[in-house]
């Protein structure tokens, strides 16, 4: 079977970060474990990835990340306690929401060094076939599933995606951007990428927004890449390189939901209002009391 057709089975979630900018909260606690309502950020990522059909979830890891495992992992103690209290619907979640075994995996990134480099350390798990990289800071809020509507249009064009959404024209040079054949199609051919622009110079106002389906071939460029801005081995860069190739198609799937960046108390303060307003349980009353604060 050609490598461009290939299954997405497996998915990479780079979660090394030391989370600085929600210091204290993040003294002990990863900063994907913070909560959205009542689920750790990273579990709606991994739900995005499991929704879409990803049956093998890779880890990323670094230093006093433990806890990460271990909520990926069955807890006898809580099970146990659970069952004999009568928590009857509590204890289903957790072990509906149970990974089976076999189907995590968990590797380290040593040092920070960027992007590229966290995804070069799966290299080894993901093997010789495509890929999905889901960036856990970035929510994508939809009905639909940013992850989902990837593999729609992968099993349709085969190579590589990425995932786009459109920025204000004066924001352009804080982001990765690309440039497309169609800037309102929801899949279009990519003919260009830049990391952050400078003002006036963006091909489109089309932003990468954190989710990719990538084939196996971008480790050995990741593995050569010489580092970039920050001091970092940027994907960006190696993206370019495999799309320069001319025989690595890159794809923009255009996202229409909703973005939050957690990774900015901003974002992570309106991930919690947009998401409690969307459970059904919660909506009326969170909406009663937000409406009394303000």
């Amino acid at each position: 079977m050609p490598a461009a057709k290939k299954r997405v089975r497996k998915a990479v979630f780079p979660v090394a970060g030391l989370g600085t900018r929600f210091l204290p909260a993040t003294k002990a606690v990863p900063k994907e474990m913070l909560t959205v309502v009542d689920r750790p950020v990273l579990q709606h990522v991994v739900d995005e990835a499991k929704a879409a059909g990803i049956e093998h979830f890779i880890f990323v890891t670094g230093r006093n990340k433990g806890v990460i495992e271990d909520h990926f992992d069955s807890q006898y103690e809580l099970e146990r306690t659970l069952a004999e209290r009568g928590k009857k619907e509590a204890l289903e979640i957790l072990q509906r929401e149970l990974p089976a075994a076999g189907q995590t995996s968990f590797t380290r990134q040593q040092a920070p060094l960027g992007l590229g480099h966290a995804v070069w350390c799966a290299r080894e798990i993901v093997g010789d076939e495509p890929f999905a990289l889901l960036l856990p800071d970035m929510l994508h809020h939809s009905e639909s599933g940013c992850l989902s509507d990837m593999i729609a249009a992968y099993n349709g064009t085969g190579g590589n995606l990425i995932a786009v959404a459109p920025v204000p024209e004066d924001q352009t040079h804080q982001y990765g951007i690309v440039g497309v054949t169609d800037a309102s199609a929801k899949v279009s051919r990519i003919t260009a990428m830049v990391e952050k622009p400078k003002a006036g110079t963006a091909p489109s106002n089309l932003h990468i927004s954190g989710r990719y389906i990538l084939q196996p071939e971008i480790f050995a460029l990741l593995e050569k890449q010489e580092r970039g801005a920050g001091g970092e081995i940027q994907l960006t860069d190696s993206m370019i390189r495999l799309m320069d190739d001319g025989n690595q198609p890159f794809h923009a799937v255009r996202f229409d939901g909703s973005i939050y960046d957690c990774g900015s108390k901003i974002g992570f303060l309106m991930a919690n209002v947009a998401y409690a307003l969307a459970r059904e349980e919660l909506a009326d009353s969170f909406r009663a009391e937000v409406k009394r604060l303000l």
